[in-house]
């Protein structure tokens, strides 16, 4: 079993930075998929980035390229998402999430998940 605890998060006005982190409860090797993803109210929960731990390979929603950026720390056994530019439309629950072997789009393939951290952007 892996544990994925969150923090990070908050209120922020439009254009400024937050930083998401991701602490698992074990090392989770190098073929896992590790990410980011976010609901906002009345809609469905979609993946935001990831990255596979074994080739360093990673994916970003078109929303978010070129502002998000995702990271871990194999020593920390912790994964980050830093926010840069962030937009009113960023505004959501993040939830770290992960699962073994390769990467998938749907949240459903995912196996553990974090507590969710609220961000809110205002303009």
């Amino acid at each position: 079993q892996v544990q994925l605890v969150e923090s990070g998060g908050g209120s922020v006005q439009a254009g400024g930075s937050l930083r998401l982190s991701c602490a698992a409860s074990v090392y989770t090797g190098d073929h896992f998929c590790m990410g980011w993803f976010r609901q906002a109210p009345g809609k469905e929960r979609e993946r935001v980035a990831v990255i596979y731990t074994g080739g360093k390979n990673t994916f970003y929603a078109d929303s978010v390229k070129g502002r998000f950026t995702i990271s871990q720390d194999n020593a920390k056994n912790t994964l980050y998402l830093q926010m840069n530019s962030l937009k009113p439309e960023d505004t959501a629950m993040y939830y770290c999430a992960a699962r073994g072997g390769s990467c998938y789009t749907s949240a459903s393939r995912y196996n553990y998940w974090g507590q969710g951290s609220q961000v809110t952007v205002s303009s």
